[in-house]
């Protein structure tokens, strides 16, 4: 997988991450949608998200996009590196939609995908990295596995479907 931060978001490569959402979605990721859902319904929240990035906006944009592309030139994984909208807060950032395309789950992209954001976030000297998981899905593991520490939990914050409220669970990284 080769990492490219802020590639040029051509509408070709919009659409590729646009259908990755969609298929992370309807894979079980949590990534802000229950599935199924279609690319059309995350259509919205894509064009602001990405609305925000300097892949998308130029080099005055807060945040940042980091994809993976695979061997087929496709992008298989990728994450926002998202301002957090304080200059009290400016040594770090949120990660934001952190997903790996369902074909390529289990060969180790997730785990080079938080390496490479690292690697981005000291680029733009950045010291820390801070992220949410939705509880019971057992990612909070792996995010631990990467140096990531929990700090936080709002229970029940995150509302599934009625009667399956997760835990909103904060972790951090110091870089």
């Amino acid at each position: 997988m080769r990492f490219v931060l802020d590639p040029e978001m051509t509408p070709e490569l919009f659409e590729e991450l646009l259908s990755c959402w969609a298929e992370v979605t309807n894979a079980g990721g949590a990534v802000g949608f229950v599935p199924p859902v279609t690319p059309e319904d995350i259509r919205p929240t894509a064009d602001r998200a990405f609305a925000r990035t300097r892949a998308a906006a130029g080099p005055q944009a807060p945040d940042s996009l980091l994809v993976g592309f695979g061997d087929d030139g496709a992008p298989g994984a990728w994450l926002i590196l998202g301002d957090n909208g304080s200059g009290l807060r400016a040594h770090w950032r949120w990660l934001l939609r952190v997903q790996v395309h369902p074909k390529h789950q289990g060969k180790g992209y997730g785990r080079a995908l938080l390496l490479a954001a690292d690697d981005a976030a000291r680029s733009l000297g950045l010291e820390a990295l801070q992220l949410t998981c939705r509880g019971g899905t057992g990612v909070d593991r792996f995010y631990a596995s990467v140096g990531y520490q929990e700090v936080g939990r709002v229970p029940r914050s995150i509302r599934v479907t009625p009667g399956d409220d997760r835990d909103e669970i904060y972790m951090l990284k110091w870089l």
